[in-house]
């Protein structure tokens, strides 16, 4: 055996070098971990923006027929309190008539038909629908009680929308988005 080896060659067992190797290559990899950490650190969202993920509306002043536009992670939020007569025609409206069947509510399973109930605030909140105001097509901001059927028109390309936020005509090809949001009380909802 020269003097020289690092291994015994009949047993396989590994030698000093080999643990000197094993253990510089780790001190290394915590030094290179502890030297990159804080330029991670300061990727992270600052304390206002965490402070944005959720807010709470009051809606207490919304009357049947009013609207309420907020900003939530710097996007347009439309809230309504719809009439009668605007839940009662997004209900009449018939799956099959719709060209995006699909509710996009965040609150209910991505499968969920675009019913007028499932794009409302639920049983019981059918009245109320909170919407992301921007269009599906190219994130304008359509404009709320207006178009073929008193919902929702964007101008810039022709998106219209109706009483529930379903695209109805247009180049846009999906339904205003349903955030996350709840009733936390009769008159505040909290979007996020």
């Amino acid at each position: 055996m020269s003097e020289h080896e690092t291994t015994s060659e009949g047993t396989g067992e590994p030698t000093r070098r080999d643990f000197l190797y094993l253990t510089t290559g780790m001190a290394g990899a915590v030094g290179a971990v502890a030297v990159a950490w804080p330029f991670i650190d300061q990727m992270r969202p600052d304390a206002s923006t965490l402070a944005l993920a959720s807010i709470e509306v009051d809606v207490a002043s919304l009357e049947p027929g009013m609207s309420l536009t907020v900003k939530w992670r710097g996007k347009p939020i439309f809230i309504r309190n719809r009439t009668p007569e605007e839940v009662e025609a997004a209900n009449a409206v018939q799956l099959a008539d719709l060209k995006d069947p699909i509710a996009r509510n965040a609150n209910l399973p991505v499968d969920a038909q675009a019913t007028g109930v499932d794009r409302s605030g639920g049983k019981g909140k059918e009245n109320w629908i909170v919407m992301i105001g921007t269009c599906t097509h190219l994130g304008c901001v359509p404009l709320g009680q207006a178009g073929e059927y008193n919902g929702w028109f964007c101008p810039c390309h022709g998106s219209v929308y109706d009483t529930a936020g379903r695209i109805r005509k247009g180049p846009a090809p999906e339904n205003l988005a349903i955030p996350t949001f709840s009733f936390v009380s009769d008159t505040k909802i909290k979007i996020g």
